[in-house]
């Protein structure tokens, strides 16, 4: 086990300690979970002040270590209450809640190490590219007026330009004369996107038609 860099009993040169390595290793968090990846300004800065927030309560219930966990885990609960972050986000916000535990006991050398071990450990399965999708997917929609029937109006030009599509989502828009059909496409290598927007556009009357790929971080 390894020994804390100072005692777990409250004192201000402790509590300024922890607090200091808890915004340092918040904001090293931040800046690791935020390479190659798009965030929000509010999420960055939400990794970068966690782990002080949850040493903080860890600090002030006493040595109630459960006490400290239960309340430490509403705080990481906030944040996805109304929309569930992507795995990454949701990692992010757990080693952050653990930092701060870890500080709160006073167990400096202890954080250091483990935010160490899991950094270098993201960061080289980051560059390896484990589990990466190579194929783009992308949102396609498409506007049809109401006679037409979108059941497998565009089967044979996604047969010819992508490799797999999926209907998502059915809307009328327009008081009810125009649908919008969204569809999530993977195109073919050599198929080119203006060849099969304007295959579209001669299907769907040259209504309109939007296009581009899916996004799951940058609206966060």
């Amino acid at each position: 086990m390894f020994n804390s860099l100072i005692d777990s009993t409250l004192t201000p040169e402790g509590f300024f300690l922890c607090t200091a390595a808890a915004l340092i290793l918040g904001l090293l968090t931040a800046l690791c979970f935020s390479f190659r990846a798009r965030f929000s300004k509010s999420f960055i800065l939400t990794l970068a002040i966690l782990p002080a927030i949850v040493q903080v309560i860890i600090m002030m219930v006493s040595g109630s270590i459960g006490a400290g966990v239960a309340v430490a885990g509403t705080f990481s609960l906030v944040r996805f209450r109304s929309e569930a972050g992507t795995a990454q986000q949701i990692s992010a916000v757990f080693l952050s809640v653990a930092l701060g535990i870890i500080l709160g006991m006073g167990y400096i050398l202890v954080a250091v190490i483990f935010f160490v071990i899991i950094a270098l450990f993201f960061l080289l399965l980051t560059f390896v590219g484990i589990g990466e999708n190579k194929s783009v997917q992308r949102d396609l929609r498409i506007t049809i007026p109401e006679s037409l029937d979108y059941e497998g109006v565009f089967d044979d030009l996604f047969n010819t330009y992508t490799v797999s599509h999926r209907l998502d989502r059915v809307k009328t828009t327009n008081m009810g004369t125009l649908y919008e059909l969204r569809y999530t496409i993977v195109l073919k290598n050599e198929a080119s996107i203006k060849e099969f927007l304007d295959a579209l556009r001669t299907r769907n009357g040259n209504l309109t038609i939007i296009c581009g790929r899916v996004g799951t971080e940058s609206n966060l």
